[in-house]
């Protein structure tokens, strides 16, 4: 039994929906459960239409018109004429977040983005299965929200995995020997069924609960790079694939902010050694990356690039010590903001940190510290982050940066810079 994971950009028009069916229609005979996310960019254009909403700019009902006509562009494009029945079928999933725009807002900005955002997934997962069944593979379109069962922290829920593998090992064996199973990423539902969100590309993390409650032999995440690359090529000309990495090793990457792999998404697997290929929708022949159980370390240093980050120094006001009296206060204000750190380093009496410029969130968070602390901020700064580094490896990504900060330990080194 097998797991795939496609992206946005995977289906991101007629084309790629094409060619994701293309992949599908040589694992037909398969045992194969398949995770869609939104198509193209349209979790950010949903989220346009959430912030509209909210703000009552007035502008909300436009914006949904634009991810209204996209949707509707693709269809044409994959049915032609609108006689089949998936143009009702994606009209009336619109309708849904109509209803709650004609309504004054009310509720949480949290749970509203999750009623309105999560569409994107269940129309592109619905356009995808009317697709695949389309040209002649036996499909089965299923509700995630029937299957991963959350708490109700909305846009971060946290998974119920005793309920939540309970209703997949009941419900799916028995359909997966007979269809190609095709489910959304990335949400969930409360006991209350209400719809929740697993966090910005938790998409992967769904993949892998599928995986892990399944006990599939393997998950394969089809994405637009060949695999898992040593750097990203938006920052260097050159890089180099990386064939097989450990479990240990991808849980550092994407913990320091490597994008290719949802960092919720590898432990799961781990803790049921099923093994994970990243591979590429564009070559679906070639081999891609192999994660798995080993000891082998990585064969090249891998780089990761964060811009926009916020330093942010914080001391007491009073005499005390900043890890005694003060840490679990701050990581508490961080954590009531969603704010995630990417760098922190800690003294006798200050704490330093840098983050995400996520603009209000950054603001607001800023405006709590200074209830208590001393609190010190320089914006516009990049953090870089070198998994098994050497003197070279740092010399070359500091060619016109200066160093805030430097951390190091015996594989990985991270360096807050700015532009000189």
């Amino acid at each position: 039994m097998q797991v795939f994971k496609f992206g946005g950009a995977s289906v991101k028009d007629a084309e790629s929906v094409k060619n994701v069916a293309s992949i599908l229609a040589n694992h037909k005979k398969d045992e194969l459960l398949v995770v869609v996310s939104a198509m193209g960019k349209t979790t950010d254009r949903l989220m346009e239409v959430t912030n509209h909403y909210v703000d009552q700019t007035g502008q909300a009902f436009q914006a949904l018109e634009g991810v209204k006509a996209f949707h509707e562009r693709i269809l044409a494009d994959l049915f032609g004429q609108p006689t089949h029945p998936i143009f009702d079928e994606i009209a009336n999933c619109f309708v849904e977040i109509e209803w709650i725009l004609e309504e004054d807002p009310q509720d949480s900005y949290d749970y509203l983005f999750d009623q309105i955002v999560s569409t994107g997934e269940l129309v592109s997962s619905k356009i995808l299965a009317a697709y695949t069944s389309f040209v002649g593979i036996p499909v089965k379109w299923l509700d995630a929200r029937d299957y991963i069962f959350t708490d109700n922290t909305y846009r971060e829920a946290t998974v119920d995995w005793e309920k939540t593998e309970e209703k997949i090992r009941r419900d799916l064996p028995s359909v997966l020997d007979e269809y190609v199973v095709v489910t959304q990423g990335f949400i969930g539902s409360t006991s209350e069924n209400f719809t929740t969100t697993l966090g910005r590309e938790g998409s992967d993390y769904s993949a892998a609960i599928f995986a892990s409650c399944l006990h599939a032999e393997d998950i394969t995440i089809w994405k637009d790079v060949p695999g898992v690359l040593n750097a990203d090529p938006k920052w260097f000309d050159h890089t180099e694939l990386i064939p097989e990495l450990s479990y240990t090793d991808a849980i550092e990457l994407t913990y320091y902010g490597a994008t290719v792999i949802h960092p919720k998404t590898i432990k799961p697997l781990q803790n049921k050694k099923i093994a994970l290929n990243v591979r590429s929708f564009l070559n679906p022949k070639a081999p891609g990356t192999l994660i798995r159980t080993t000891n082998s370390g990585l064969s090249v240093p891998s780089f990761i690039f964060k811009v926009n980050q916020v330093f942010i120094g914080i001391q007491p006001r009073d005499f005390s010590f900043i890890v005694e009296d003060n840490l679990s206060h701050i990581f508490n204000v961080f954590h009531s903001h969603r704010i995630k750190i990417n760098m922190m380093h800690n003294s006798a009496i200050s704490f330093s940190v840098a983050v995400d410029d996520t603009g209000k969130n950054v603001d607001a968070l800023l405006a709590d510290l200074e209830k208590r602390y001393k609190v010190t901020v320089e914006k516009g700064l990049e953090l870089i982050t070198i998994r098994y580094f050497n003197q070279e490896t740092i010399n070359r990504v500091l060619v016109n940066k200066e160093i805030i900060r430097e951390l190091k330990d015996g594989y990985t080194c991270q360096l807050l810079v700015k532009k000189i």
